[in-house]
């Protein structure tokens, strides 16, 4: 048959029938699944099917001998027919079916000639009960449909041989058969069911038990964001409108004061804007979805609107730029930025007066930075807070596989030193990398 009539005759069966049957001629494995619970109890199935295996193989060969008068080699063969295919079943239930429509269709025609008054045939009494255990091995691993095919065509076979050659004075095992056949059947499909919804629950257990983690997650966050918003927005918002207000509270405000109003206004207003960002990440569980867009995040490009900053507050600053600039995978373009950054206001709080040289080199692989200060030319005011910077920025060059160094000079003053690779192993953004979660409904505007 060529491939264009093998495609038609596909097509004229219907899936259901199609699907049916390429399960009834399929080798595959398909091993018998283990009890989850207790584990001591995991492979009392498999020794149970093995034990009936053998008591089944025994069993035949009494009753081919003591029953039918057949003895000798073919009475093993037939007892090896007949238990082998419940050993097989363990991990292929439909060639061990196969194996004993076989074994049982072999045994009734070497009984033919022996069947005596009031003996059945074709099955023996032994020969239904062993193969009991193959419908019930193959309904615990097959669809439904399977399984009325695999009790349908015993029964049926049986029908055609009590009608057509049943021996004379034998009895009829093909009412008894049948009732086994069918109770095995919806017994293997019960049990089947059973497996599988327990399944499903576990996978709903699991999937409720993720959202639920999720969705905790998401409130913390969001509790974060809003304690961050009511602390720190409040007081950056009064301090850019105080800001603004200032220079008309005084007559004849100079040009340097108005200029210094100005740049503070405007650090303000950036803070504003990027902590809305930062609220917008921790409210978000997608901050990279098109429907809830976030502000760009700084890159090396921006770098000199912040020396500008820092200068305008009062330090000397100066920059130095060495290899091939280029534009650089968001992760380190921004983490290069925050490390140049908290270097910078550190320098603000801790080194007044002093004078900061910032260095970039871009190499092949790897970005060099060095932010290094002189010694302060007046003392510090204290500074408030925990002193995290150097630790974040340490957490940001680990997170891309760089490293960061940062200790006193020897000639007095501070110094510090980062090298990131590149192309860094996944390449995500360090404050925005998208977590693998459904959006979630508790997402709110900033």
């Amino acid at each position: 048959m060529t491939e264009q009539h093998a495609s038609l005759a596909d097509a004229a069966w219907p899936p259901g029938i199609r699907a049916t049957v390429l399960e009834l001629f399929t080798l595959r494995r398909d091993p018998l699944p283990r009890m989850s619970r207790p584990r001591w109890l995991a492979r009392l199935p498999h020794a149970l099917v093995l034990y009936l295996a053998v008591f089944f193989g025994f069993l035949t060969n009494e009753q081919l001998s003591d029953h039918y008068h057949v003895t000798g080699g073919p009475s093993l063969v037939l007892a090896l027919m007949t238990g082998v295919p419940i050993a097989v079943a363990l991990s292929r239930p439909i060639a061990a079916w196969w194996l004993g429509l076989l074994a049982g269709g072999v045994i009734a025609w070497v009984i033919y000639g022996h069947v005596g008054h009031g003996q059945s045939w074709p099955w023996m009494p032994a020969g239904f009960l062993a193969f009991a255990p193959l419908i019930l091995l193959a309904a615990l691993r097959v669809p439904p449909r399977v399984t009325v095919v695999v009790v349908t065509v015993p029964v049926a076979l049986t029908a055609v041989a009590e009608l057509s050659f049943k021996p004379p004075h034998s009895s009829t095992s093909f009412f008894t058969s049948s009732l086994v056949f069918g109770i095995v059947g919806l017994l293997g499909y019960a049990l089947r069911a059973v497996r599988l919804a327990r399944s499903q629950l576990v996978v709903q257990e699991t999937l409720t038990e993720e959202e639920r983690a999720r969705r905790t997650l998401l409130e913390e966050r969001s509790r974060i964001a809003r304690e961050l918003h009511d602390v720190v927005a409040h007081h950056m918002s009064v301090i850019s409108i105080q800001a603004q207000v200032a220079p008309h509270l005084v007559e004849n405000p100079s040009e340097e004061l108005k200029e210094n109003l100005a740049g503070i206004r405007a650090n303000a207003l950036e803070a504003l804007t990027e902590l809305r960002r930062v609220l917008g990440v921790l409210r978000s569980e997608q901050p990279e979805d098109p429907a809830a867009p976030q502000h760009p995040q700084p890159t090396l490009a921006e770098l000199d609107g912040l020396v500008d900053n820092v200068r305008g507050a009062g330090l000397d600053v100066a920059t130095e730029v060495a290899g091939i600039r280029r534009p650089l995978t968001p992760g380190v373009e921004l983490t290069a930025y925050r490390i140049v950054q908290e270097a910078l206001s550190n320098c603000l709080r801790h080194a007044p007066g002093s004078r900061v040289e910032v260095g970039i080199a871009y190499g092949p692989r790897e970005l060099h930075l060095c932010i290094a200060n002189t010694a302060p030319a007046r003392p510090a005011p204290p500074s408030v807070g925990a002193g995290h910077g150097l630790l974040g920025m340490r957490e940001r060059a680990g997170m891309l596989g760089g490293e960061l160094a940062a200790g006193p000079r020897p000639g007095g003053g501070y110094e510090v030193t980062a090298v990131l690779p590149t192309d860094p192993p996944g390449g995500s953004t360090p404050e925005t990398k998208k977590p693998e979660t459904k959006k979630s409904e508790m997402k709110k505007d900033v």
